[in-house]
């Protein structure tokens, strides 16, 4: 219901720097590692405090200051990382998000929402499309072929 004021239960938050990462045999900056923090964190208007975007051309900015993901969602991915022989173990932000949130999935959420937490509010702006970062960190490509999902 687009407008609406949508609750959902914030897990953890995570931040993190611009790092190289390890993509198809190159390096190439990224901050999607990101590591949980303790505490409260600053809420600007280009993302959280702490936090950094390496390409602002397809992430951050006004409209993609932070990123939400549903922890509802990391029992999948542990089964899809255990099925191609990989450390299932992910911990909060091993997706690239800043809110590791429960009970609020995309099926719930649409573009000029609310998300009401106690201590701010967001607006939902766009759906974010996972990048071939995210392909790499999750080992969806391997030798060349990109595995099933």
């Amino acid at each position: 219901m687009s407008g609406a004021a949508m609750h959902g239960r914030v897990l953890s938050v995570q931040v993190g720097g611009a790092r190289l990462l390890d993509v198809s045999g190159g390096r190439v900056l990224s901050g999607i590692r990101k590591q949980s923090v303790d505490g409260r964190v600053a809420v600007r208007a280009l993302g959280l405090e702490g936090d950094e975007q390496a390409d602002l051309s397809v992430h951050g900015g006004l409209a993609k200051a932070l990123y939400a993901y549903p922890v509802e969602h990391y029992p999948f991915w542990r089964r899809q990382r255990r099925s191609w022989g990989l450390p299932a173990d992910l911990a909060h932000g091993a997706l690239g998000e800043n809110l590791t949130l429960e009970g609020l999935l995309e099926t719930d959420v649409c573009v000029g929402d609310q998300l009401c937490f106690p201590d701010c509010v967001l607006r939902v702006t766009q759906p974010r499309e996972p990048c071939y970062k995210f392909n790499a960190v999750m080992a969806l490509f391997k030798s060349g072929r990109r595995r099933a999902v």
